[in-house]
């Protein structure tokens, strides 16, 4: 058996943070779990709508096999309703663990500082005793000098090039996938699945309304792949080998069947979001040196 359908969502509605384009300086309005000013926990709406969600995810069909996520606290903080949820009548043997995978996680854009790094696997345990998967090595992870929005893309493809490759060879036989992103990731899951990556990269194409879920099945089963793959390496964290997915979409390529419905969710679409580009910018350039975007609901000053 292979991975059949992808579930896509975003965390729930987040406490805030500042960002000094400048000097680099992150800011939190509250206190955070990490005590990383970039990572802060969902505000108790966020709270809600998590448990709005895992009670939905809980009733889907198919139903989950495997998870996914981004390693930032809020994204874990809006699973762990929903592990709970699937756990509960699962034997010991069979509970679901949350696969920590930095590949699909934060966009920050290019800059001339270090953006901050998500906590540690170690730290998150502490936090999620018994969610995460102790034994999972991430496929790659964005580097900490931001990335252009080409390198977002290729990074998010890479990513989930090698998680779907994983499972199609997993034993057990997973059929779903279950992945909590963020807004700039969730739209740039759509394009990689799908292949369709618009001229406009501003397009208003795949929803990203916080804690809304979109659903992915697969268009084709490809045979064993016969691809040479080049593999990511920590060394050299802004060389992305190349993944042949615009016009096709990912190991076969994906149909779009829902896109960030919110109609399981108590105030319905909330927090959506879209690309913000200065005027003139070539945002699509490696060179890029500075572009610190609106990420996810990041505030600007």
């Amino acid at each position: 058996m292979v991975l059949e359908t992808i579930y896509v969502t975003r965390h729930g509605f987040r406490s805030n943070w500042v960002v000094d384009p400048t000097t680099g300086t992150y800011t939190s309005n509250l206190p955070t779990p990490t005590g990383i000013a970039s990572d802060p926990a969902l505000a108790a709406h966020g709270v809600n709508q998590s448990k709005q969600l895992a009670e939905h995810i809980s009733k889907l069909d198919p139903p989950v096999d495997v998870i996914y996520s981004s390693p930032f606290y809020r994204c874990l903080q809006t699973l762990a309703p929903t592990v709970t949820k699937l756990n509960s009548d699962r034997p010991q043997d069979k509970k679901l663990q949350v696969h920590v995978e930095n590949g699909v996680g934060e966009f920050y854009g290019l800059a001339r500082f270090d953006h901050p790094s998500p906590a540690t696997l170690d730290v998150l345990h502490k936090h999620f005793p018994g969610d995460l998967a102790e034994a999972y090595i991430p496929v790659i992870r964005p580097s900490v000098n931001g990335e252009s929005l080409t390198s977002l893309h290729d990074r998010i493809a890479y990513a989930l090039y090698h998680v779907i490759q994983k499972l199609d060879q997993d034993p057990s036989g997973p059929k779903t996938l279950l992945i909590c992103t963020h807004a700039a990731s969730m739209i740039c899951i759509g394009r990689a699945l799908t292949g369709r990556m618009p001229d406009d990269p501003s397009e208003e194409d795949f929803k990203c309304f916080t804690c809304s879920l979109s659903k992915f099945t697969r268009r084709n089963i490809p045979e064993a792949p016969v691809e040479k793959q080049h593999i990511w390496t920590l060394d050299e964290p802004e060389n992305i080998p190349f993944v042949d997915w615009k016009g096709k979409g990912v190991k076969g390529g994906w149909d779009c069947e829902i896109n960030g419905d919110c109609s399981f969710l108590e105030k319905g679409e909330e927090r959506g979001w879209n690309w913000w580009f200065e005027p003139g910018l070539d945002y699509l350039a490696p060179k890029v040196t500075v572009a610190i975007y609106g990420a996810d609901g990041v505030n600007i000053v």
